[in-house]
């Protein structure tokens, strides 16, 4: 499974006119495929009264990432794929893009809305910018002060980043830790005595 990947820096809206129709890129990171479909309804919801509002997303990690693209009511191919093509072209996921259409009275054709999708959905896509997303998981753990010192040298080892510390009769310690050490890290922890630890 890959361990990081990109996604839109910001939420983001671009706009562009195109013989006399007006196009307006909508970006967003999301989590699931329910937030994009959430997005893309409240993005409709925004411009009820655009000619379309037509729509692309990615989500998901290694070699079957879940994709999805709608053309609302512009000939079959000409809008939610261009869309999700820019999608790939910046080499994204976790990322929805809806492009808003208000038709400005002259037809562009097969190409010409091809041409005005992508571009829209890519323009909106670089200005929303680029981030690197490490996934990771979250770790308590609780321990005699005894081991402090190993289980700071572990999570120092697995390059967890410690969110909080709480030095009572015991230490508890809460850690974001990177998803792909989840396995070799747990498994070392099992093997520590009068360690407790639990994943969030």
């Amino acid at each position: 499974m890959d361990t990081i990947y990109y996604t839109v820096a910001r939420n983001y809206k671009w706009e562009q006119k195109i013989e006399r129709s007006l196009f307006i890129g909508h970006a967003s990171s999301v989590d699931s495929s329910e937030e994009a479909q959430a997005f893309v309804s409240r993005i409709r919801e925004e411009h009820a009264q655009a000619t379309h509002n037509c729509f692309a997303y990615q989500v998901g990690l290694g070699q079957h990432p879940l994709t999805y693209f709608n053309d609302h009511g512009e000939p079959s191919g000409t809008a939610g794929r261009p869309i999700l093509n820019a999608i790939l072209h910046e080499n994204l996921t976790n990322t929805v893009v809806v492009v808003t259409r208000y038709f400005g009275g002259k037809k562009l054709g097969v190409r010409g809305l091809i041409d005005a999708y992508h571009s829209t959905a890519l323009y909106t896509l670089k200005e929303a910018g680029k981030i690197q997303i490490i996934p990771s998981f979250v770790l308590k753990v609780k321990l005699p002060y005894s081991q402090l010192s190993i289980i700071k040298h572990l999570f120092s080892t697995y390059e967890a980043d410690i969110e909080k510390e709480d030095f009572g009769a015991k230490v508890k310690i809460k850690v974001s830790v990177p998803e792909k050490y989840r396995f070799d890290l747990t498994s070392t922890l099992m093997g520590i005595d009068e360690v407790e630890w639990e994943e969030e």
